[in-house]
Parts: structure tokens; sequence; C-alpha cells
């Protein structure tokens, strides 16, 4: 008992110093703006203190947590997955634009625009049981490879923000995924690849149905969407999971900004987030004129929200995890 009054009492002593949460974050403003607004909320004894039970951070996924060009992840499994489908059988081709998807037309399916994902979403994702989806995607991610990098694409996670994530869970926060993509698919990986469990995943829903065939029950996924948790969706399905507001958001691009202004227009202390990728080198440099992931308004308004602009460039050490 005496060795372990004497190490709090070591730890206590002014000057000493405590290991840094963001190893892996240049020293600068951004870092220290976020130490300082968790130092804050969790400090008991000032003003600004915020009770665990309302500790509550909510993180974009696609551009946020992992990459997302050229385009979003989960389309790049659409793509093989639809292709794989179109081997099996033909006739699931019934338009031009799936049969330009199944040959890899990428021209075609750029001008297509969301509805045209959309619809190749629909195909390749419906028609089968959420547990054979799951184990397809999984399939997925363990042998596909992205186009440039030459990476599995749940390793090409952003090292700071898993830094970011532990940190705040260190000091009794709940951290949850509120995407755009997919949330059968987030649900996937969420756990391996950032300790955040299914069920803190909030994400876009597909129509389904429950079926009991040859005694065996299961949720199957039907075509068409039952809600896309983007933009305005993602405040609503915050508040119909939760019942309560965050008082930190993060994201990369304007399909979150309304996500950040709801987060930040509540009382008390409150952190928005912006992940600005300003990095060629090391990642991808984009924001304006992104093909997807753009980021103008935010871009625009993150000074005068007083939202936190991190310059992946210049506020990263690091990127990928185990990279320098």
């Amino acid at each position: 008992m005496r060795r372990i009054l004497a190490l709090a009492a070591l730890f206590a002593l002014p000057g000493f110093a405590h290991a840094d949460p963001l190893p892996s974050w240049n020293d600068g403003d951004a870092k220290a703006a976020i130490v300082e607004f968790v130092e804050s909320v969790t400090d008991a004894a000032a003003d600004t203190y915020v009770t665990p039970a309302d500790r509550i951070a909510v993180f974009d996924n696609d551009g946020t947590l992992w990459a997302e060009q050229p385009v979003y992840f989960q389309f790049l499994y659409a793509l093989d997955k639809l292709k794989e489908m179109a081997a099996a059988d033909p006739s699931i081709l019934t338009s031009d634009l799936l049969k330009s998807a199944a040959a890899g037309d990428m021209k075609a399916i750029a001008a297509s625009g969301t509805e045209g994902m959309l619809e190749i979403a629909m195909v390749s994702h419906s028609g089968m049981a959420t547990d054979d989806f799951k184990a397809s995607v999984r399939s997925w991610l363990d042998t596909a490879r992205h186009p440039e990098t030459g990476m599995a694409y749940d390793r090409m996670i952003y090292q700071p923000m898993l830094e970011l994530l532990a940190y705040l869970r260190d000091e009794d926060f709940r951290t949850f995924i509120v995407s755009g993509g997919g949330i059968d698919f987030i649900r996937v990986f969420s756990q391996e690849a950032y300790n955040i469990p299914p069920d803190q995943v909030i994400g876009t829903s597909g129509n389904a149905r429950y079926e009991v065939a040859d005694g065996t029950p299961a949720i199957m996924k039907d075509p068409g969407i039952f809600f896309i948790d983007d933009k305005e969706g993602k405040p609503v399905a915050i508040e119909s999971r939760l019942g309560k507001r965050p008082i930190l958001a993060a994201g990369n691009s304007d399909g979150d900004f309304q996500m950040l202004e709801w987060t930040t227009a509540g009382d008390g202390p409150r952190l928005g987030l912006i992940v600005h990728h300003t990095d060629a080198e090391r990642e991808f440099a984009y924001d304006r004129d992104g093909a997807v992931g753009k980021l103008a308004r935010g871009l625009d308004e993150a000074g005068t929200r007083g939202w936190l602009l991190v310059d992946m460039q210049d506020d990263w050490a690091t990127v990928w995890p185990g990279s320098r």
C-alpha cells in the first residue's frame, strides 16, 4: 500500500511529465486546443466540468477516421461485389449503368452521380441475410487492396485519430461513429479498427425484413434506403439513438456540417473539429473540388463558428499506424 501511495504522490508532483496522449500530433494550436478542451470538461473543480454520462463524442468515418479517396471504400466493395454477382448471374445487370459498372467503367459511374451509386449499392447489397453480407465484407477487407497505396482498406486509418479516440475514452468519454456510410458495412470492422463496438455505430441503413427460412430466422437486406445518415440526417439520428447532444463532433466534409453545428450550439463547453486534407504526399489533398468529401462551407465558416480546423500536413506527425 505504501508503494502505491508513493507512486500516486510521484505522479501528482508539479512538473511531472505525464505520457503524451497524442504523440502523433505535432505540438501546435490544434493539439493544445484538444487537450485544453478535454482537461476543461474533466476537471471536477472547474465550472466547465461535464459529468461522464454527458461526455459523448461523435466521429464521421469516411475521411475522418479512415481515408475516402478516390471514392468511398464501401462503393469500391459494391463494385467488386457487383462484378462477382454478375459473373454468376448476368441477368442482374438490368441497366446500362450496371453493365458499365460491372465492366469497370468509372467514367460512366461518375457521370451517373449519387443516384447511380445508390443503384449499384442496392443491387450489390441486397438479397442476402445480414450475416452473409457481413461475412462478405469481412472477406473483402481481408483481400482487397487500395489501387494507389496497395494497403488494406481497414489499415488506411488515421493514427492521430486513433490516439484521439483512445484519449477520450481514457477520460470517460463514449465515442460513436456517425457516418453516411452503411451501418452494416462499418460494424464489420469498427471494433477491430477503432475499438468502437458495433452498437456505437450510427449509419445509413437500407430496407430490411425478418424472415424464417427452413426454420432459420434471419434479417434480410432488401432493395431501397430506409434512412440516409448524412447532412441534416446526422443530428436526427444522434438524437434518435442517444437522446442527448454530444459535446464533441469531428468530421471532414460539408456532409458533417449540421452535426458540428448542432453539437456546438449546445450549452457549456463544446468542440467541433474538422480534418482538412492538405497532405498530397502522405495521403491526399482536396477540399472544395473533391469528388467525395467536399469541404467548402465548413472551410469558410470554421473560424467564425469556433471550430478547430486540423491541417493534416501541419498538425499530424504521422498519418498511418506504424508509419513515420
